[in-house]
């Protein structure tokens, strides 16, 4: 728009002085040289190098950026949604609860490396005190694809899925260990799919072939139709006291597992899922998955920044509940006043409008099919959302691919998972993502630095030019003095990207997607600037004029002031709406580095005779040093009474808004 706008001008600029009756040559010179003062040149370098910084922060902080777009529309973020196991929890599961023939036993340690041991009211027990425990336990340890591998470090290592693995250690502390179970070979297996949620094994031991459950308890209990006792007898199975037994497991935070078995008429699997029927009920697991510290801390903070956190979890409702409550997510309520999880099901019979709503006000879901991400990510676009999406299978792909930012798991996700994505956390920690978050807000904010600082210099020295053809006077500065002083504070300028992020980034809320970068306020602002910069060269030049100084020595000062005000403008946009003192005068010491390297090739520019013939500038005495240094302070000052101003005003309308609602609540 700036590079159309400009040569528009530019063009006009040439048109109207042709007809005036100017030479050609001469006119064509103002144009070139308005085209080069107020084009930014150094904007696109200096908006690749500040997103690759961003890149660079990111990566440091376990988020890898696949797109340099993502890193500015991060800053933007209205909803962050995530999955819970291992992004809001610590994914160390581990089994602490087993129900069984109406029974609870507690196995105490913690973590897949900890020990522990079977317990009941407090008291040890041997595992074999009930045959429907072991028969659970034993279930859990053979319908299980996961390894655990003691590593290099000796830590033990899990190869596969966490939850698996903490059945697998659960069964180890009742004493059922690889050699305890090398008797049940495995025959055929039903591996888990979202859709049914329950894996299937086959195995044949020593007393026949068995076909081992294990899943959800909305996929299995009703496919149950018998209990297996303590005595090892068959008794009867009663759905309702067992649902009613997963809610207050799941009440807990307990992540609540079925564990059941099916002896084959003729020992093989005919139709996978239709042998998944008539089961014996062994038992519940439980198993706690704590949240993650530092996601409560992320969450509160996103929370404060105006970004809505959602939990998309394939868990129990209540567990997803009692989870979300104690990361402190806010959402829709029930009569009670507690969370309100929403379920895939719920979701299935909505029309597009009421999921639209429902994404918007709710704060949990659970049992959602990965088909419902996608629906959920476009219920919430359509409601004006920027989303984050986390995932790590392939189904979540699709997604991933829609969200605005796509987050993948590094450690657990799919390549298909990361490929679709924006963004790959290295941890898989949802804090990650807050941090990333807040970085893409520091980063968009120095964009705008830069942007409000580059645009008034550029427009200060179109403005000399303008004032030169209007007022019909020699051109205060040559088309290649105004190449140089582009080129040069454009590397000025970049100093301002590494400008560290400012108190209360995060206590913002988040900027619309679709705002514009120039605002009214940015635009009075650069206005204000830019007649400032034209004024003070142009006056300078027509003052070195009327001293009798040479065109040459008069162009250098119109030069040299340019570059000055701009210095003094730099410091005062290292921060648009605080005063300078306020953020520290050396926080960011590589802006008087670029201060004191603009002034080193400004002197060059100025005294050096190579450089005097190749920019037809003259040394000139050193009281303009002066008198330049007082304009550029004063630029400095004038822009930090806007910011005075601005704040006041805002701090007035407030008060008024204030007072407004009071007397309307009056």
């Amino acid at each position: 728009v700036l590079v159309w706008l400009i040569l528009g001008l530019a063009g006009v600029l040439l048109v109207v002085e042709w007809l005036r009756g100017a030479s050609l040559a001469n006119t064509f010179n103002a144009a070139v040289a308005l085209a080069v003062g107020a084009i930014p040149e150094g904007l696109p370098a200096a908006v690749t190098i500040l997103l690759a910084v961003g890149v660079s922060t990111m990566a440091k902080r376990g988020a890898l950026i696949r797109r340099l777009p993502a890193v500015e529309t991060l800053g933007s973020t209205t909803v962050i949604c995530s999955d819970k196991t291992g992004t809001l929890t610590e994914n160390q599961m581990t089994v602490t609860t087993v129900l069984a023939a109406g029974e609870t036993f507690d196995l105490t340690g913690v973590g897949f490396d900890g020990g522990g041991e079977l317990q009941r009211e407090g008291a040890r027990v041997a595992p074999d005190v009930s045959q429907a425990l072991l028969e659970a336990l034993r279930a859990g340890a053979l319908c299980n694809d996961t390894r655990l591998v003691r590593g290099a470090d000796e830590d033990l290592k899990v190869e596969g899925d966490p939850t698996e693995a903490a059945l697998t250690v659960a069964a180890r502390k009742a004493g059922l260990d690889e050699p305890a179970l090398a008797s049940f070979t495995r025959l055929d297996v039903v591996p888990f799919e979202s859709a049914h949620m329950y894996m299937a094994s086959l195995h044949k031991g020593t007393d026949g072939t068995t076909l081992y459950v294990k899943g959800s308890s909305d996929a299995l209990l009703a496919r149950c139709v018998e209990r297996l006792e303590a005595d090892g007898r068959i008794g009867p199975f009663d759905e309702a006291i067992v649902q009613c037994a997963v809610e207050a497991m799941a009440a807990r935070g307990l992540r609540v597992l079925v564990m059941a078995r099916r002896t084959p008429s003729d020992g093989t699997l005919r139709t996978a899922h239709e042998d998944v029927a008539q089961l014996t009920f062994l038992g519940l697991v439980g198993m706690i998955d704590p949240p993650r510290a530092e996601a409560k801390r992320a969450v509160a903070a996103c929370l404060g920044a105006g970004i809505k956190v959602k939990m998309i979890t394939g868990d129990h409702a209540v567990t997803a509940t009692a989870i979300a409550h104690e990361l402190g997510l806010e959402g829709a309520r029930d009569d009670a006043g507690r969370l309100r999880a929403v379920t895939g099901r719920e979701l299935s019979a909505m029309s597009e409008q009421e999921l639209a709503a429902v994404a918007d006000a709710s704060a949990v879901f659970a049992r959602v099919a990965p088909e419902q991400k996608l629906a959920l990510v476009r219920a919430l676009q359509s409601r004006g959302h920027v989303v984050a999406m986390t995932g790590d299978g392939v189904n979540d792909a699709p997604a991933l691919k829609q969200a605005d930012i796509g987050v993948a798991m590094g450690r657990n996700g799919t390549d298909v998972a990361r490929s679709a994505s924006a963004m790959i956390l290295t941890d898989d920690n949802f804090a990650t993502i807050a941090a990333a978050v807040e970085e893409g807000r520091g980063i968009y904010d120095n964009l705008v630095k830069f942007i409000a600082w580059t645009l008034p210099t550029n427009g200060g020295e179109g403005l000399v030019l303008l004032a030169a053809v209007l007022f019909g006077t020699t051109l205060p500065v040559l088309p290649v003095q105004l190449l140089w002083v582009n080129l040069a504070t454009a590397l000025l300028g970049t100093s301002l990207i590494f400008e560290p992020r400012e108190p209360g980034l995060m206590q913002r809320p988040p900027r619309p997607a679709r705002a514009s970068i120039l605002d009214r306020a940015l635009g009075i602002r650069t206005a204000l600037v830019s007649l400032a910069v034209g004024a003070a060269a142009f006056g300078c030049f027509e003052w070195a004029q009327l001293h009798g100084l040479s065109d040459a020595a008069s162009r250098t000062i119109a030069v040299n002031t340019i570059v000055v005000v701009e210095v003094g403008y730099l410091f005062a946009c290292r921060s648009l709406s605080l005063p300078s003192w306020k953020i520290g005068l050396f926080t960011n010491p590589t802006v008087w580095l670029g201060a004191a390297g603009m002034l080193g090739v400004q002197l060059a520019l100025t005294y050096v005779p190579i450089m005097n013939r190749l920019f037809h500038t003259a040394p000139i005495d050193l009281w303009w040093w002066g008198v330049m240094t007082a304009i550029g302070l004063f630029v400095f000052v004038l822009a930090e009474v806007k910011k005075a101003w601005t704040a006041r005003s805002r701090v007035v309308r407030g008060d008024a808004v204030a007072r407004t609602g009071e007397s309307a609540a009056g």
